[in-house]
């Protein structure tokens, strides 16, 4: 079906089924599908869709640009980056008397100060920024945390891993990538937690999940927002 509604058109499928309650649905594609109890009148579903539409047509955009995958990025004034979920726009700054290439968050603007105006060292000035931050960003969550185990992590090290948002060995040395920093605290304490509950349980069993899901309640949710988000957690 299609429905117009403030001058935007929105196309999606009526599923009924035997439910209480009417739920929205967006699946990877961004296709829209509303689940109704049988019998439902078209007309509640489409107040339903006009009561959720911001968030209708944020979530679906955002499940088609996932699907179509990273935009490569161009290093030049007004190109942005995420920092703690929020994105930023970049202003550079050449400055051949600066000890070294560095990124600094100024108000709403990452800025970038560089001795030569190339793209490889303002996307290194940038990383660099990024392992400072993410450093400091999980040291204050583990601080936070700590209260909820009787061990200490012995290290902490930021990685450039491809693989994974973080690892626990079993001499207790937590590891994070650096691109942690792009996500929302409340993204970033939940994978500090998820290794912290590591060093008591080094496996995922139910004991873990159950330590895990203790102290952060939600985490479902958390992981949810990596898997959907982490395409366009790049430098």
């Amino acid at each position: 079906m299609i429905h117009i509604y403030s001058g935007e058109t929105i196309s999606f499928d009526i599923n009924y089924k035997k439910r209480k309650s009417m739920g929205i649905y967006i699946d990877l594609y961004g296709n829209i599908e509303v689940q109704a109890p049988k019998g439902t009148p078209v007309e509640c579903v489409l107040q339903l869709l006009e009561e959720k539409w911001d968030w209708v047509q944020q979530k679906s955009k955002e499940m088609k640009e996932r699907m179509r995958g990273p935009v490569e990025k161009v290093y030049d004034h007004g190109e942005s980056f995420l920092y703690l979920g929020n994105a930023y726009p970049i202003q550079i700054f050449q400055d051949i008397n600066i000890k070294k290439d560095h990124a600094v968050l100024e108000g709403e603007k990452l800025h970038i100060y560089v001795k030569q105006l190339e793209d490889e060292k303002i996307k290194q000035a940038l990383k660099r920024f990024y392992y400072q931050q993410c450093k400091a960003l999980v040291e204050k969550s583990i601080q936070s945390y700590q209260s909820n185990f009787k061990i200490k992590p012995r290290s902490i090290r930021i990685s450039d891993s491809s693989r994974t948002w973080g690892t626990c060995d079993s001499n207790l040395q937590l590891t994070f990538n650096w691109k942690l920093a792009m996500a929302p605290m409340k993204v970033i304490d939940y994978v500090v937690v998820h290794e912290m509950c590591h060093m008591v349980h080094l496996n995922h069993d139910r004991s873990f999940w159950r330590l895990v899901g203790k102290i952060i309640p939600d985490y479902k949710e958390l992981e949810n927002w990596l898997a959907l988000s982490s395409w366009k957690m790049t430098v």
